[in-house]
């Protein structure tokens, strides 16, 4: 059986659902349809902390012009929906006991300032709503003052000498948010099949149509690369290779049934890297083993925790990124099943209070996938070489707070809109700018947190 589309979008995460939403609903585009063999939302969106910020570092402004925007679509959408996915405001909380490093939370304060993620104010605390997302706060506070810092945030070790809260930041639920996109776009015309792309056909340098598992052949002449760690294997297809490459990301949800982290806390991330406290007969077993002797060394910055559920929830989500490097996607996903204690023990030099839970027998739930990443880690948005196939791609783990901005941004090339200023900072073609590929060589942090 042979259909038709006007445009095909190859992934149903939530990059994928965010156009189908944004070119129906909000655009009046027909014919538009999302294909994927898996449930929406079920291969890597479900699997991150659901969080979102503005807090980005450079070289330039375009991630926090693409942030800004992409939140104000959050927050439209949050109204729109009687905030059915549960959008707040509290913010990311970034602390450090580095002397050294104190005087580069004032920099990197100064340069998100510049770059458009709000003011800076010292020493002028106004706390945290915890739920909603309506406030006038914007940029971020640092805190230097100890007496400040230990009636705000108690439960932080004492050696914490600095504390930045990033206000243009939270979580929200991404099911919710996902289910409510997709309803909308179904409402509006999306068509949803369920079936692998098997086949990309290209004809004269151009899509003429998609090929599915279920002996479907959709023609069409606009295809979207949305399929996230899949995104590599589906640009094969066509005869094309990506800048993209994935690492593994695990999350723990732990029951914190002692209540050590407040259940209005922020988001809470430790930016010192660390060497964690093992014992001697630990540290014995670690050096036998290769895979394990890396956890005696000094470990990465970055670990970080939020609170998750309401009512009586006890639940605390803890992620860190210590073993991070390019690996091929497959499935199921497995996890180092010491990340677990890994974790926990990397979280105790933040909060000291959860060393209390180090050497119970607790099975929390381990889960994660894929980042999906470029070199700088910025997204791929928009065209590729082969007429009438775009990306949407390279979400790394901040997918769910980029997708409606990057949706927009999409949209924009696809209607013919005009483009935002920051639109050639994520387009495919930047790499064969020699310019920019000599900037690769200087680049930032790449912004992970």
């Amino acid at each position: 059986m042979t259909t038709s589309a006007e445009i095909v979008i190859c992934g149903a995460g939530i990059a994928g659902i965010a156009l189908a939403y944004e070119l129906a609903v909000r655009r009046g585009v027909k014919g538009v349809v999302l294909v994927d063999e898996r449930p929406p939302l079920s291969l890597t969106s479900d699997k991150s902390t659901e969080a979102y910020r503005n807090w980005w570092p450079g070289p330039d402004a375009a991630m926090v012009s693409l942030m800004n925007r992409s939140i104000d679509r959050l927050e439209a959408l949050a109204r729109q929906s009687d905030n059915v996915f549960r959008l707040n405001r509290r913010g990311y909380v970034y602390a450090t006991a580095d002397a050294a490093r104190v005087a580069q939370f004032r920099r990197a304060a100064e340069a998100a300032k510049a770059q458009g993620a709000g003011p800076v104010r010292v020493d002028d605390y106004t706390p945290h709503h915890s739920e909603g997302f309506a406030s006038d706060l914007t940029g971020a506070d640092l805190l230097l003052d100890a007496s400040l810092i230990r009636r705000h945030f108690p439960y932080l070790t004492e050696r914490t000498l600095a504390v930045i809260h990033a206000r243009r930041c939270g979580w929200f639920s991404s099911t919710e948010f996902g289910a409510y996109l997709l309803g909308e776009a179904r409402a509006a015309g999306v068509e949803l099949i369920a079936a692998p792309v098997t086949g990309v056909q290209v004809v004269n340098g151009g899509v003429r149509g998609v090929q599915l598992g279920d002996g479907q052949t959709l023609a069409t002449g606009t295809l979207i690369n949305a399929a996230g760690p899949l995104a590599n294997a589906l640009a094969a297809q066509m005869g094309l290779e990506l800048p993209l490459f994935c690492e593994r990301h695990a999350k723990l949800a732990f029951h914190d049934d002692k209540l050590i982290i407040p259940r209005d806390a922020p988001m809470l991330i430790w930016a010192d890297p660390q060497r964690l406290p093992w014992d001697a007969e630990e540290r014995e077993l670690l050096a036998e083993d290769d895979e394990t002797r890396g956890l005696l060394a000094e470990l990465p910055a970055g670990v970080h925790l939020r609170p998750e559920g309401g009512g009586g929830s006890d639940v605390v989500l803890m992620l860190w990124a210590y073993d991070a490097h390019p690996v091929p996607p497959t499935w199921p996903v497995s996890f180092d099943p010491l990340f677990p204690d890994v974790v926990l023990r990397g979280l105790s030099t933040l909060v000291p209070g959860l060393a209390a839970y180090l050497g119970q027998s607790r099975r929390p739930m381990l889960d994660g996938g894929y980042y999906v990443k470029t070199r700088e880690n910025r997204p791929l948005i928009g065209p590729l070489p082969v007429a009438g196939a775009y990306i949407a791609g390279g979400y790394s783990g901040y997918g769910l707070m980029a997708a409606a901005g990057g949706a927009e941004l999409l949209a924009d090339y696809l209607t013919g809109a005009p483009l935002p200023d920051y639109a050639l900072a994520f387009a495919p073609q930047r790499y064969a700018d020699p310019a920019y590929l000599a900037r690769l060589a200087h680049w930032d942090d790449g912004g992970q947190l």
